[in-house]
């Protein structure tokens, strides 16, 4: 099936449905450790029920390490990614391959509405588009040595 018609939900359901997010009053220190502690590369940053922002190991690198920022008095807040793109469920994993190339990000909230249904990673579908192709692979090596009636 072409990529442009196998939707972002397949993923979804393929992978746990965490999505960790950190206050927006967090330190830079506290976003870290959650990360680190989930082994994840990225948190939204919440504002009550609301998601304010994304917060990634790139901001680490260039607004607070690079910056010269101390990572135990900077607020999430002041470095998260406040302008954030999101993918619904119903867009396909070519659609959410190209904004990320487009992009050049690594992570995409996915959201349906105002309803936060998960995250997906580059991770998530380099593994999806690998196990597809060696799905695809098996059903060609089949075919071409399946055995004709005689």
């Amino acid at each position: 099936m072409p990529l442009n018609k196998i939707s972002i939900a397949v993923i979804l359901k393929e992978k746990s449905s965490s999505v960790y997010t950190v206050p927006k009053e967090a330190t830079v220190a506290d976003a870290v450790r959650e990360m680190n502690r989930h082994r994840v590369g990225s948190v939204l940053v919440a504002d009550g029920d609301k998601i304010v922002g994304i917060f990634t190991e790139r901001d680490v690198l260039t607004r607070v390490v690079a910056a010269g920022q101390q990572p135990e008095k900077t607020l999430v807040r002041d470095t998260m990614t406040a302008h954030f793109r999101s993918i619904s469920e119903s867009s396909s994993i070519e659609d959410a391959m190209q904004l990320m190339t487009d992009l050049r990000v690594r992570h995409l909230p996915v959201i349906e509405k105002t309803e936060l249904k998960g995250m997906i990673s580059i991770g998530d579908v380099t593994r999806w588009l690998l196990k597809a192709n060696e799905l695809e692979a098996e059903q060609l090596r089949k075919y071409a040595f399946a055995e004709y009636p005689g």
